[in-house]
Protein backbone atom coordinates (compact mmCIF):
# COMPACT_ATOMS: atom_id res chain seq x y z
CA UNK A 1 0.00 0.00 0.00
CA UNK A 2 1.47 3.31 -1.08
CA UNK A 3 0.10 4.83 1.59
CA UNK A 4 2.01 3.17 4.26
CA UNK A 5 5.15 2.50 2.45
CA UNK A 6 5.12 6.71 2.47
CA UNK A 7 4.10 7.04 6.03
CA UNK A 8 5.50 4.63 7.89
CA UNK A 9 9.32 5.44 7.05
CA UNK A 10 8.12 8.99 7.55
CA UNK A 11 7.01 8.71 11.19
CA UNK A 12 9.73 6.59 12.39
CA UNK A 13 11.76 9.99 11.22
CA UNK A 14 9.76 12.07 12.79
CA UNK A 15 9.99 10.92 16.32
CA UNK A 16 13.74 10.27 15.87
CA UNK A 17 14.36 13.76 15.06
CA UNK A 18 11.66 15.13 17.87
CA UNK A 19 13.84 12.77 20.60
CA UNK A 20 16.86 15.31 19.17
CA UNK A 21 15.17 18.24 19.86
CA UNK A 22 13.85 17.61 23.29
CA UNK A 23 17.06 15.73 24.54
CA UNK A 24 19.10 19.24 23.33
CA UNK A 25 16.40 20.83 24.69
CA UNK A 26 16.86 19.12 28.08
CA UNK A 27 15.35 20.64 31.21
CA UNK A 28 13.69 24.16 31.25
CA UNK A 29 16.08 26.99 31.03
CA UNK A 30 16.30 30.74 32.11
CA UNK A 31 17.56 33.38 28.70
CA UNK A 32 21.06 34.49 29.02
CA UNK A 33 19.82 38.19 28.96
CA UNK A 34 16.28 39.65 29.31
CA UNK A 35 15.41 41.89 26.46
CA UNK A 36 12.26 43.84 26.54
CA UNK A 37 9.02 42.57 25.47
CA UNK A 38 5.92 43.57 24.06
CA UNK A 39 2.91 41.67 24.29
CA UNK A 40 0.58 41.77 21.87
CA UNK A 41 -2.86 40.51 22.37
CA UNK A 42 -5.55 41.16 19.32
CA UNK A 43 -9.42 40.96 20.75
CA UNK A 44 -12.60 40.59 18.59
CA UNK A 45 -15.70 39.63 20.31
CA UNK A 46 -13.93 37.32 22.88
CA UNK A 47 -15.66 36.38 25.80
CA UNK A 48 -14.82 39.11 28.82
CA UNK A 49 -13.92 36.08 31.59
CA UNK A 50 -11.71 34.25 28.49
CA UNK A 51 -9.89 38.00 28.31
CA UNK A 52 -9.37 38.29 31.73
CA UNK A 53 -8.10 34.79 32.06
CA UNK A 54 -5.96 35.96 29.68
CA UNK A 55 -4.30 38.86 31.26
CA UNK A 56 -4.29 37.14 35.13
CA UNK A 57 -1.83 34.68 32.96
CA UNK A 58 0.37 37.36 31.53
CA UNK A 59 0.06 39.30 35.02
CA UNK A 60 1.17 36.48 36.41
CA UNK A 61 4.88 35.41 34.64
CA UNK A 62 8.23 35.37 35.95
CA UNK A 63 10.01 37.06 33.29
CA UNK A 64 12.95 39.06 34.55
CA UNK A 65 13.10 41.52 31.86
CA UNK A 66 10.86 44.69 30.43
CA UNK A 67 7.58 43.87 29.70
CA UNK A 68 4.86 45.93 28.39
CA UNK A 69 1.52 44.37 27.44
CA UNK A 70 -0.49 45.77 24.12
CA UNK A 71 -4.10 44.65 24.00
CA UNK A 72 -5.79 45.41 20.45
CA UNK A 73 -9.71 45.79 20.41
CA UNK A 74 -10.52 44.93 16.22
CA UNK A 75 -13.71 46.86 16.59
CA UNK A 76 -15.45 44.50 18.81
CA UNK A 77 -19.09 44.50 18.53
CA UNK A 78 -19.65 43.19 22.07
CA UNK A 79 -16.90 45.89 23.41
CA UNK A 80 -19.14 47.33 25.85
CA UNK A 81 -18.88 43.85 27.32
CA UNK A 82 -15.07 43.68 27.38
CA UNK A 83 -14.75 47.44 28.80
CA UNK A 84 -14.58 46.31 32.30
CA UNK A 85 -11.92 44.15 31.98
CA UNK A 86 -10.28 46.75 29.50
CA UNK A 87 -10.74 49.48 32.07
CA UNK A 88 -9.02 47.51 35.16
CA UNK A 89 -5.93 46.21 32.61
CA UNK A 90 -5.82 49.45 31.11
CA UNK A 91 -5.13 51.43 34.29
CA UNK A 92 -2.22 49.14 35.24
CA UNK A 93 1.54 50.22 34.63
CA UNK A 94 2.78 48.67 31.49
CA UNK A 95 -0.53 47.95 29.85
CA UNK A 96 -2.53 49.60 27.44
CA UNK A 97 -5.90 49.18 25.26
CA UNK A 98 -6.40 50.24 21.75
CA UNK A 99 -9.41 50.31 20.31
CA UNK A 100 -9.65 49.97 16.39
CA UNK A 101 -12.84 51.88 15.29
CA UNK A 102 -13.27 49.06 12.39
CA UNK A 103 -12.76 45.45 12.00
CA UNK A 104 -9.81 44.94 9.66
CA UNK A 105 -8.67 41.75 11.08
CA UNK A 106 -5.94 40.10 13.38
CA UNK A 107 -2.75 41.20 11.13
CA UNK A 108 -3.94 44.88 10.99
CA UNK A 109 -4.48 45.13 15.02
CA UNK A 110 -0.99 43.21 15.70
CA UNK A 111 0.78 46.18 13.67
CA UNK A 112 -1.10 48.76 15.14
CA UNK A 113 0.50 47.62 18.33
CA UNK A 114 3.96 46.89 16.44
CA UNK A 115 4.28 49.67 15.38
CA UNK A 116 3.52 52.17 17.87
CA UNK A 117 6.17 49.76 20.45
CA UNK A 118 9.90 49.28 20.47
CA UNK A 119 10.76 46.51 22.56
CA UNK A 120 12.95 44.17 20.78
CA UNK A 121 10.97 41.06 21.14
CA UNK A 122 7.42 40.72 20.00
CA UNK A 123 5.51 37.96 21.74
CA UNK A 124 2.01 37.08 19.84
CA UNK A 125 -0.64 36.10 22.06
CA UNK A 126 -3.95 35.12 21.79
CA UNK A 127 -6.73 36.50 23.61
CA UNK A 128 -7.65 32.80 24.41
CA UNK A 129 -4.76 31.94 25.63
CA UNK A 130 -3.14 31.03 29.15
CA UNK A 131 0.18 31.33 29.53
CA UNK A 132 2.10 29.10 32.13
CA UNK A 133 3.82 31.53 34.94
CA UNK A 134 7.34 30.77 33.89
CA UNK A 135 6.75 30.52 30.00
CA UNK A 136 7.33 33.66 28.62
CA UNK A 137 10.80 33.01 30.61
CA UNK A 138 11.56 29.68 28.85
CA UNK A 139 10.26 31.18 25.29
CA UNK A 140 12.52 34.31 25.21
CA UNK A 141 15.17 31.51 26.24
CA UNK A 142 14.28 30.40 22.83
CA UNK A 143 15.77 33.37 21.08
CA UNK A 144 19.29 33.28 23.08
CA UNK A 145 21.09 31.76 19.40
CA UNK A 146 21.31 35.30 17.34
CA UNK A 147 20.25 33.13 14.34
CA UNK A 148 16.91 31.97 15.34
CA UNK A 149 14.19 34.93 14.46
CA UNK A 150 11.04 33.14 15.99
CA UNK A 151 10.24 30.76 18.52
CA UNK A 152 7.00 29.15 19.80
CA UNK A 153 5.65 27.01 22.80
CA UNK A 154 3.89 23.98 23.76
CA UNK A 155 0.16 24.25 23.13
CA UNK A 156 -2.31 22.24 24.54
CA UNK A 157 -6.18 22.64 25.15
CA UNK A 158 -7.33 25.07 28.26
CA UNK A 159 -10.87 23.26 27.79
CA UNK A 160 -9.77 19.72 27.33
CA UNK A 161 -12.22 18.14 30.16
CA UNK A 162 -14.91 19.58 28.27
CA UNK A 163 -16.02 16.17 26.46
CA UNK A 164 -14.73 13.71 24.18
CA UNK A 165 -13.73 15.75 21.67
CA UNK A 166 -11.47 18.55 23.28
CA UNK A 167 -9.69 15.83 24.90
CA UNK A 168 -8.81 14.55 21.63
CA UNK A 169 -7.89 17.76 20.59
CA UNK A 170 -5.89 18.40 23.69
CA UNK A 171 -3.91 15.02 22.36
CA UNK A 172 -3.94 16.46 18.64
CA UNK A 173 -1.88 19.78 19.55
CA UNK A 174 0.64 17.86 21.70
CA UNK A 175 1.59 15.87 18.90
CA UNK A 176 1.23 18.42 16.46
CA UNK A 177 3.91 20.54 19.40
CA UNK A 178 5.97 17.77 20.63
CA UNK A 179 6.35 15.29 17.65
CA UNK A 180 5.48 17.21 14.29
CA UNK A 181 7.26 20.77 15.65
CA UNK A 182 10.11 19.44 17.68
CA UNK A 183 11.30 17.21 14.19
CA UNK A 184 10.99 20.36 12.19
CA UNK A 185 12.97 22.47 15.04
CA UNK A 186 15.71 19.97 14.61
CA UNK A 187 17.09 21.58 11.20
CA UNK A 188 16.04 24.85 12.79
CA UNK A 189 12.92 25.22 10.81
CA UNK A 190 9.83 25.17 12.27
CA UNK A 191 7.16 25.53 9.05
CA UNK A 192 4.24 26.86 11.20
CA UNK A 193 5.10 28.68 14.93
CA UNK A 194 1.59 29.20 16.04
CA UNK A 195 -0.57 32.23 16.54
CA UNK A 196 -1.48 31.94 20.31
CA UNK A 197 2.11 31.84 21.54
CA UNK A 198 5.18 32.95 19.53
CA UNK A 199 8.36 35.23 19.70
CA UNK A 200 9.77 37.00 17.11
CA UNK A 201 12.84 39.51 17.21
CA UNK A 202 11.71 43.12 16.33
CA UNK A 203 13.84 43.61 13.82
CA UNK A 204 13.49 40.56 11.88
CA UNK A 205 9.70 41.78 12.21
CA UNK A 206 10.12 45.13 10.79
CA UNK A 207 11.57 43.67 7.83
CA UNK A 208 8.78 41.45 6.92
CA UNK A 209 6.16 43.46 8.12
CA UNK A 210 4.81 45.07 4.94
CA UNK A 211 4.97 41.58 3.43
CA UNK A 212 2.74 40.15 6.66
CA UNK A 213 0.09 42.67 6.44
CA UNK A 214 -0.64 42.57 2.78
CA UNK A 215 -0.22 39.34 1.61
CA UNK A 216 -2.01 38.71 -1.52
CA UNK A 217 -3.50 34.94 -3.24
CA UNK A 218 -4.34 34.57 -6.71
CA UNK A 219 -4.45 38.74 -6.59
CA UNK A 220 -6.95 38.54 -3.43
CA UNK A 221 -6.14 39.87 0.23
CA UNK A 222 -5.47 36.92 2.81
CA UNK A 223 -7.10 37.66 5.99
CA UNK A 224 -6.19 34.11 7.83
CA UNK A 225 -3.17 31.95 8.04
CA UNK A 226 -1.34 34.68 9.74
CA UNK A 227 0.93 32.84 11.60
CA UNK A 228 2.21 30.35 8.79
CA UNK A 229 2.75 33.24 6.12
CA UNK A 230 4.64 35.34 9.15
CA UNK A 231 6.81 32.21 10.11
CA UNK A 232 7.58 31.73 6.09
CA UNK A 233 8.70 35.44 5.63
CA UNK A 234 11.22 34.57 8.38
CA UNK A 235 12.59 31.44 7.19
CA UNK A 236 12.73 33.37 3.77
CA UNK A 237 14.68 35.68 5.42
CA UNK A 238 17.19 33.20 6.35
CA UNK A 239 16.30 33.25 9.76
CA UNK A 240 15.52 29.75 11.88
CA UNK A 241 12.68 29.08 13.73
CA UNK A 242 12.77 27.28 17.14
CA UNK A 243 10.08 25.05 18.75
CA UNK A 244 10.75 25.03 23.03
CA UNK A 245 8.75 22.37 24.55
CA UNK A 246 9.60 24.28 28.02
CA UNK A 247 7.35 27.24 27.18
CA UNK A 248 3.93 25.59 28.08
CA UNK A 249 0.59 27.38 27.44
CA UNK A 250 -3.13 26.44 27.04
CA UNK A 251 -5.92 27.79 24.37
CA UNK A 252 -9.56 27.22 24.02
CA UNK A 253 -10.87 24.67 20.93
CA UNK A 254 -13.72 24.17 19.55
CA UNK A 255 -16.17 21.90 21.63
CA UNK A 256 -18.41 20.93 18.67
CA UNK A 257 -17.48 19.23 15.91
CA UNK A 258 -18.99 22.09 13.36
CA UNK A 259 -16.67 24.63 14.82
CA UNK A 260 -13.66 22.42 14.60
CA UNK A 261 -14.50 21.37 10.81
CA UNK A 262 -14.57 25.24 10.24
CA UNK A 263 -11.12 25.42 12.18
CA UNK A 264 -9.65 23.09 10.31
CA UNK A 265 -11.16 24.31 6.79
CA UNK A 266 -8.96 27.14 7.73
CA UNK A 267 -6.21 25.80 8.85
CA UNK A 268 -5.82 23.54 5.74
CA UNK A 269 -6.24 26.69 3.10
CA UNK A 270 -3.61 28.36 4.79
CA UNK A 271 -1.44 25.61 5.17
CA UNK A 272 -1.86 24.51 1.10
CA UNK A 273 -1.67 28.51 0.65
CA UNK A 274 1.91 29.16 1.98
CA UNK A 275 3.72 25.97 1.24
CA UNK A 276 3.55 27.26 -2.14
CA UNK A 277 5.72 30.03 -0.78
CA UNK A 278 8.20 28.29 1.46
CA UNK A 279 8.49 25.74 -1.26
CA UNK A 280 11.74 27.53 -3.24
CA UNK A 281 13.09 27.37 0.06
CA UNK A 282 12.74 24.18 1.52
CA UNK A 283 15.84 21.92 -0.74
CA UNK A 284 18.14 24.16 1.20
CA UNK A 285 16.47 23.38 4.40
CA UNK A 286 17.00 19.76 4.02
CA UNK A 287 15.46 16.61 2.89
CA UNK A 288 13.77 15.80 6.01
CA UNK A 289 11.73 18.96 5.29
CA UNK A 290 11.09 18.27 2.03
CA UNK A 291 9.54 15.24 2.62
CA UNK A 292 7.81 16.54 5.76
CA UNK A 293 6.13 19.24 3.34
CA UNK A 294 4.89 16.80 1.10
CA UNK A 295 3.85 14.06 3.23
CA UNK A 296 1.47 17.15 4.88
CA UNK A 297 0.21 18.12 1.20
CA UNK A 298 -0.23 14.70 -0.41
CA UNK A 299 -0.46 12.07 2.28
CA UNK A 300 -4.69 12.46 3.23
CA UNK A 301 -4.82 12.53 -0.39
CA UNK A 302 -2.67 8.86 -0.59
CA UNK A 303 -4.49 7.91 2.36
CA UNK A 304 -8.69 9.05 0.61
CA UNK A 305 -7.33 6.91 -2.46
CA UNK A 306 -6.10 3.40 -0.74
CA UNK A 307 -9.24 3.60 1.18
CA UNK A 308 -11.83 4.04 -1.80
CA UNK A 309 -9.41 1.07 -3.65
CA UNK A 310 -9.41 -1.27 -0.78
CA UNK A 311 -13.53 -0.85 -0.55
CA UNK A 312 -13.62 -1.32 -4.40
CA UNK A 313 -11.09 -4.32 -3.97
CA UNK A 314 -13.64 -5.85 -1.50
CA UNK A 315 -16.73 -5.31 -3.23
CA UNK A 316 -15.16 -7.72 -5.81
CA UNK A 317 -13.03 -10.49 -4.19
CA UNK A 318 -14.93 -9.99 -0.71
CA UNK A 319 -13.72 -8.81 2.93
CA UNK A 320 -10.61 -10.11 3.34
CA UNK A 321 -8.70 -7.13 2.02
CA UNK A 322 -10.81 -4.84 3.69
CA UNK A 323 -9.95 -6.47 6.61
CA UNK A 324 -6.44 -6.47 6.04
CA UNK A 325 -6.64 -2.45 5.50
CA UNK A 326 -8.30 -1.74 9.08
CA UNK A 327 -5.66 -3.95 10.52
CA UNK A 328 -3.28 -1.89 8.93
CA UNK A 329 -4.47 1.88 10.21
CA UNK A 330 -5.23 0.46 13.47
CA UNK A 331 -1.56 -0.72 13.64
CA UNK A 332 -0.38 2.91 12.59
CA UNK A 333 -2.70 4.44 14.56
CA UNK A 334 -1.28 3.06 18.09
CA UNK A 335 2.20 3.23 16.54
CA UNK A 336 1.39 7.03 16.33
CA UNK A 337 0.45 6.88 19.90
CA UNK A 338 3.03 5.19 21.29
CA UNK A 339 5.49 8.14 21.32
CA UNK A 340 2.64 9.76 23.24
CA UNK A 341 2.64 7.15 25.65
CA UNK A 342 6.30 6.89 26.12
CA UNK A 343 7.55 10.88 26.46
CA UNK A 344 4.13 11.35 28.45
CA UNK A 345 4.35 8.05 30.94
CA UNK A 346 0.97 7.76 30.70
CA UNK A 347 -1.52 5.26 28.53
CA UNK A 348 -4.34 7.71 28.07
CA UNK A 349 -2.42 8.59 24.87
CA UNK A 350 -3.75 5.04 23.66
CA UNK A 351 -6.95 6.97 23.44
CA UNK A 352 -5.98 8.90 20.39
CA UNK A 353 -6.32 6.27 18.43
CA UNK A 354 -10.08 7.11 18.13
CA UNK A 355 -8.83 10.69 16.14
CA UNK A 356 -8.18 7.63 13.13
CA UNK A 357 -11.75 7.75 12.07
CA UNK A 358 -12.24 11.50 12.48
CA UNK A 359 -9.17 12.20 10.46
CA UNK A 360 -10.54 9.66 7.88
CA UNK A 361 -14.13 10.31 7.61
CA UNK A 362 -14.12 13.93 8.55
CA UNK A 363 -10.66 15.43 7.97
CA UNK A 364 -9.68 13.95 5.35
CA UNK A 365 -12.28 15.22 2.75
CA UNK A 366 -12.10 18.86 4.68
CA UNK A 367 -8.47 18.82 3.53
CA UNK A 368 -9.43 18.00 -0.35
CA UNK A 369 -12.43 21.07 0.19
CA UNK A 370 -9.68 23.31 1.28
CA UNK A 371 -7.68 22.31 -1.77
CA UNK A 372 -10.39 23.73 -3.79
CA UNK A 373 -11.42 26.31 -2.38
CA UNK A 374 -8.24 28.21 -1.70
CA UNK A 375 -9.60 32.05 -1.96
CA UNK A 376 -12.39 31.74 0.37
CA UNK A 377 -12.61 32.68 3.36
CA UNK A 378 -16.10 32.91 4.57
CA UNK A 379 -14.69 30.62 7.35
CA UNK A 380 -12.17 32.40 7.70
CA UNK A 381 -13.70 35.26 10.04
CA UNK A 382 -14.05 34.75 14.33
CA UNK A 383 -17.60 35.04 15.47
CA UNK A 384 -19.13 35.99 18.84
CA UNK A 385 -17.58 33.54 21.52
CA UNK A 386 -20.13 31.17 22.79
Amino acid sequence: MLYLVVVLPYLVLQVLFAERTHRRQGRADTPSRAPSVDIVIPCYNEDPRTLAACLASISAQDYPGDIRVHIVDDGSPNRTELDSVYREYGARPGYRVLALPENRGKRHAQVAAITTSDAEVVVAVDSDTMIAPDGLRQLIAGLDDSQVGAAMGEMLAANTRTNWLTRLIDMRYWYACNQERAAQSHFGAVLCCCGPFSAYRRDVLERVLDDYVNQTFRKRRSSYGEDRHLTNLVLLSGMRTEYVPHARARTVVPQRIRPFLRQQLRWNRCTYRDMVGIARRLPALGTYLTLDAFTQTFAPALLALSFLLFVFRSAIAGTGDLVWYGAAMAAVAFGYCAYGVWRNRDVRFLLFAFYGPIHLGLLVPVRIRALFTLTDDRWGRRGVSS
